[in-house]
């Protein structure tokens, strides 16, 4: 026979257990006397110390994932960033390296139009800047083509130098440019005198090379290396004393009457791109004395003596 049911009765309190309400008000309570306990007594730091040592490899161990991908993002981060910095950093050089470069040129440019003023303001004659535009095609030549023409009032047989000395002489003028004929070309000859003891030669191009030639001196000449030539102005062309060469290399043949004198440039014949052309010398007005044409006061005319008449015989 099944058993009656009995009478069901409500669970002791320690079965059931408290309300939420209460356990919070009971640990709530317990923490705050801890707390205030520790914060006086100080008997818990050890405690605590002691579960921090026990509880760090936990921690380590769930801070590895969000670590891992945090050391992951950065280092592909800073990668990019690295790389992207290199490549700015890297164009960045070559941008200055070219404005240096640029800088440089413009400073020697700039140097050299200083010398350029300074030899216009030197030179007795006019003078105009001319800018040289590319050089002959021809390579058993030195010529070039400055931007200067006839429009420009340029002339053939004008003078080139710049800053440091005489570079040529122009040859061939056109409407828009005109080509000039460096010194050291080999059908180009430039009187010079040196500055030491005044002796007067005529320079030539070796047409070869850079250099200038003293010929047809003889071996017994007073020219030694180191002497400065210049020009002499007797030609009507370059004014007197502009630099031409320097002498490099005096040989004496005993075999030969004459010395063989090389010598080096001055000016910058391959360096520099802009010139001065020194206008054509104007002739010496030549004064003529007038001779006084009026005639010459005569002297008064002397009386004749008087004749006394012949007496007549009666």
């Amino acid at each position: 026979m099944p058993r009656p049911l009995e009478p069901q009765h409500s669970p002791a309190f320690f079965v059931r257990g408290p309300s939420p309400f209460a356990r919070l008000i009971f640990f709530a309570a317990v923490s705050l006397t801890l707390m205030a306990t520790d914060s006086r007594l100080h008997y818990l730091v050890e405690v605590r110390q002691g579960f921090s040592a026990l509880m760090h490899p936990l921690q380590v161990l769930a801070n590895a994932p969000s670590d891992l991908m945090h050391d992951a993002n950065e280092y592909l981060t800073t990668h990019s960033s690295l790389l992207k910095q290199n490549g700015r950093l890297t164009e960045q050089a070559l941008l200055q390296s070219a404005e240096l470069q640029r800088f440089r040129a413009l400073e020697q440019e700039n140097e050299h139009l200083r010398n350029l003023l300074g030899a216009a303001r030197n030179s007795p004659q006019n003078a105009r800047l001319g800018e040289i535009l590319h050089i002959g095609r021809d390579p058993f030549t030195h010529r070039v083509v400055i931007n200067l023409g006839s429009r420009h009032e340029v002339v053939a047989g004008q003078a080139v130098i710049d800053g440091d000395g005489v570079i040529g002489q122009v040859t061939r003028v056109y409407p828009f440019t005109s080509e000039v004929t460096l010194i050291t070309d080999r059908e180009l000859s430039v009187p010079i005198q040196v500055e030491r003891n005044s002796l007067r030669a005529i320079a030539f191009g070796h047409g070869r090379d850079t250099m200038l030639d003293l010929p047809y001196l003889p071996a017994n000449v007073d020219i030694r290396r180191g002497d400065r030539l210049v020009t002499s102005g007797i030609d009507g062309v370059y004014p007197m004393g502009l630099a031409v060469a320097e002498v490099v290399t005096v040989e004496r043949n005993p075999n030969s009457p004459f010395a063989h004198i090389v010598c080096k440039p001055l000016a910058g014949i391959e360096n520099h791109k802009q010139v001065l052309l020194l206008d054509m010398p104007k002739p010496e007005p030549v004064v003529v004395q007038k001779k006084n044409t009026a005639p010459a006061a005569t002297p008064p005319a002397k009386k004749a003596p008087a004749v006394k008449n012949p007496t007549v015989p009666e």
